[in-house]
């Protein structure tokens, strides 16, 4: 008998619960809606105050314009003027190639700087010409 007590109890205090859960949402259901009207009154009141939709296409309008002047400049400023238009990119690869067979011939010419270089094979024996071009004082030399 205190068995069926404690669950006659325990439905009813679920019952209870489950009513109290309802209306609590019920109550938060129509705080939401009133907000939901308040917040749609004021943005109509906006929209018919402070915004006009032909403003805002003009404004849109305005944007695009001074977007399109503003890449033209950017484009004007970007321009090449050393390089002409015609000049395509195997043109470009042959020239830096060209340019790099000059420098290899000028890095094997100047391997060795030509001051460092004798004049003649004379020179590079040390005869009496090596002397005059060279400026070096001979020194006698001791036999002995």
């Amino acid at each position: 008998m205190y068995e069926n007590q404690r669950d006659t109890v325990a439905s009813q205090q679920f019952n209870i619960d489950q009513t109290n859960f309802g209306l609590e949402s019920a109550k938060a259901s129509i705080s939401t809606v009133a907000a939901m009207k308040a917040a749609n009154q004021e943005l109509k009141r906006t929209l018919r105050k402070d915004l006009d939709i032909d403003d805002i296409d003009d404004l849109a309008d305005d944007m695009a314009e001074l977007m399109d002047d503003f890449n033209d400049i950017n484009e004007a400023l970007g321009r090449n003027f050393a390089t002409p238009d015609d000049i395509d990119e195997a043109d470009l690869d042959a020239e830096l190639e060209m340019l790099g067979d000059e420098l290899e011939a000028e890095e094997l010419e100047e391997a060795t700087p030509s001051y460092l270089l004798p004049a003649t094979p004379a020179d590079a024996i040390g005869g009496k010409d090596a002397e005059t071009a060279f400026h070096i004082p001979s020194a006698p030399l001791a036999n002995h």
